[in-house]
């Protein structure tokens, strides 16, 4: 299936690539950002991808609607580029679950018939895709979790979630970038910055890394706390054939 085009307004354009969320169609995206990005087309002033589609905001002074179909129409309909040895990135987000830093833990084990250690060892043992970021600013929406954990919202959202909250809502996870209202199932909490416009790039992740998360005990999370935005994660560059879980 070909994608389609689209205006949005008068200074952007949509790509979408479908209906179904995939590691295919992110690849495809990817894909389609990475060939717009190698013309350094001047006029391009944001690329925003999400889970099957592509939002481009240009300059309407530079180019037009048309001009710029014509320019990307080649580019979103190649074929994917499927390789197993691509490597990808894998950023390790160190996580202490439970306790007072994963309030539901024991709901989300007892919904799914498991033991907490049952879902902490599921939950960490899958390299997420970043499919797209959104909500807040540096909010990630990771695919692949195992669907042995998923767990509906809560009935009620909670008014404060912390920073760094790791959370579980039906089939997806993904981690509070900062304090935030919310209802998803909170397993875990993260000492590592996820969002500092301080940094070049505010947010520690993007579309198409994935995320490991690696359990910690209570004294690593203060001690990674205490290091602030100085902390830098561990990062691997792994095959697609091997990373772990669900892809």
């Amino acid at each position: 299936m070909n994608p389609t085009i689209s205006p949005v307004g008068d200074s952007a354009i949509s790509i979408e690539f479908g209906q179904v969320i995939e590691p295919k169609t992110n690849q495809r995206i990817r894909q389609t950002v990475a060939g717009i990005e190698s013309l350094h087309l001047e006029g391009i002033i944001e690329m925003v991808p999400t889970y099957c589609a592509l939002l481009i905001q240009y300059d309407a002074l530079r180019h037009t609607y048309a001009e710029l179909c014509r320019i990307l129409e080649p580019i979103c309909t190649q074929p994917i580029q499927s390789d197993e040895s691509e490597l990808v990135m894998v950023i390790e987000i160190p996580t202490v679950y439970g306790g007072e830093f994963g309030p539901d833990l024991g709901f989300v084990a007892s919904h799914n018939h498991l033991t907490e250690a049952d879902v902490v060892s599921i939950h960490s043992g899958t390299d997420y895709l970043v499919y797209m970021m959104g909500f807040i600013p540096g909010f990630t929406y990771l695919g692949g979790m195992d669907p042995r954990i998923a767990t509906p919202r809560l009935s009620s959202p909670r008014t404060h979630i912390p920073a760094g909250s790791v959370g579980i809502a039906g089939e997806q996870t993904g981690t509070y970038p900062s304090d935030s209202p919310g209802g998803w199932q909170i397993i875990g909490r993260t000492p590592v910055s996820m969002y500092d416009e301080s940094r070049e790039q505010a947010a520690l992740l993007k579309a198409g890394d994935y995320v490991r998360y690696v359990p910690i005990d209570e004294s690593a999370f203060h001690c990674i706390k205490k290091l602030g935005t100085s902390f830098k994660p561990v990062v691997h560059h792994v095959k697609v054939g091997d990373l772990r879980g669900g892809k």
